[in-house]
């Protein structure tokens, strides 16, 4: 048997001259956290939910949605379809669209079971200044230009309208806005009703493509419609959209939705073939979790009682912090604090505290 000897070659990878990839700021913060010995020390990293102890809080509704998949003999581990778990992407759809959606009905809409709202974003560009630091990222990666408009005023610490809609009307027609559905991360301040309604009129004028991250339904106001009014008001109107949908509070399960509100039903093949080159196919515990809130009435009753308990207490917790802000004297307004939403953008200067 003839032998064969490896060509000779020169080794041109060098793993020393990777350069070091800069940390992500949110982990960074979480690892400094868990290395800080102080027994006073607060998480305010990621945005999830704590009770009064700063435990997570598994919803009640879950526990039970839980109970009722593990007693189920027939449940298996085998592969979802390519776009996830019927039961769930519909009814998350229902959730985000209306259940009497004209758009369902004329099936305007594909839906696709994803990797939480990172995985759904990351299927689909003017991102809000500042925003949640993961979508420069996530849009870079699939090499999007990113630009940005104002959105936050700093000496107010309400939203930047005009200067939003100034940048808005002079982007060119095709442009994708990302546009937080309710609880903007990480300022915690929405537009009403009316800038909403606005904001539509120049997303149609200007032939923009708006795309919803909806990561808080129901989470920020206690009341699931009130949240995706804008989604809902957009749809009414006629414009196509892109929404990225995870909820439930199943941050460690990763479950999302991507739904595409379009006219031509060719947009759902291409997805298919997005999605089985990134994930084949999504994870199936978590959407069977919430597929079976979301189709139960009496537990869909249930999750939004807990929506509401948790939605009630961060606005207990945030009346408390702006009179503590204020019997320490602390200087500046703080109306901002019970006026935000979902997330506190408190507009506290670490460095120069005048807090005890």
């Amino acid at each position: 048997m003839a032998s064969f000897a490896p060509a000779s070659r020169e080794v041109t990878f060098d793993p020393l001259k990777i350069p070091q990839a800069p940390g992500d700021p949110l982990y960074g913060l979480v690892t400094a956290y868990e290395a800080d010995k102080s027994s006073e020390k607060v998480d305010l990293g990621v945005g999830a939910y704590r009770d009064g102890n700063c435990k997570p809080w598994v919803l009640p509704v879950v526990q039970k949605a839980e109970k009722i998949y593990h007693d189920n003999d027939e449940q298996d581990h085998e592969y979802l379809p390519i776009a996830g778990l019927p039961e769930f992407t519909n009814a998350a759809q229902k959730l985000i669209l209306g259940g009497d959606s004209l758009a369902i009905k004329e099936n305007r809409v594909c839906s696709f079971q994803t990797i939480s709202g990172t995985g759904a974003i990351h299927l689909a560009v003017y991102i809000s200044s500042p925003s949640w630091p993961i979508h420069d990222q996530v849009f870079a990666n699939v090499e999007l230009p990113v630009r940005y408009y104002p959105y936050f005023r700093k000496e107010t610490k309400m939203i930047d309208f005009d200067g939003m809609v100034y940048v808005l009307e002079s982007a060119p027609k095709g442009s994708i806005i990302v546009l937080h559905a309710c609880a903007h991360n990480p300022t915690g301040v929405d537009p009403p009703h009316d800038q909403w309604k606005k904001l539509a009129e120049i997303v149609k004028a200007n032939s923009l493509f708006p795309f919803f991250d909806s990561a808080y339904q129901g989470f920020a106001s206690g009341s699931l419609s009130e949240d995706n009014f804008a989604i809902l008001y957009f749809v009414e109107h006629g414009l196509g959209l892109v929404v990225a949908q995870s909820n439930l509070g199943l941050y460690g399960q990763r479950v999302g939705a991507f739904h595409f509100v379009t006219y031509y039903n060719r947009v759902a093949s291409q997805v298919t073939v997005l999605q089985r080159s990134e994930i084949s196919s999504p994870p199936i515990y978590g959407a069977q979790i919430a597929s079976i809130i979301l189709n139960n009435k009496q537990l869909f009753t249930e999750w939004e009682d807990d929506l509401r308990t948790m939605s009630g207490r961060i606005v207990e917790m945030r009346k408390c912090l702006k009179t503590e802000l204020e019997r320490l004297q602390t200087p500046g307004n703080w109306d901002h604090i019970t006026s935000q939403i979902g997330t506190v953008f408190t507009g506290l200067d670490v460095r120069n505290t005048a807090c005890s």
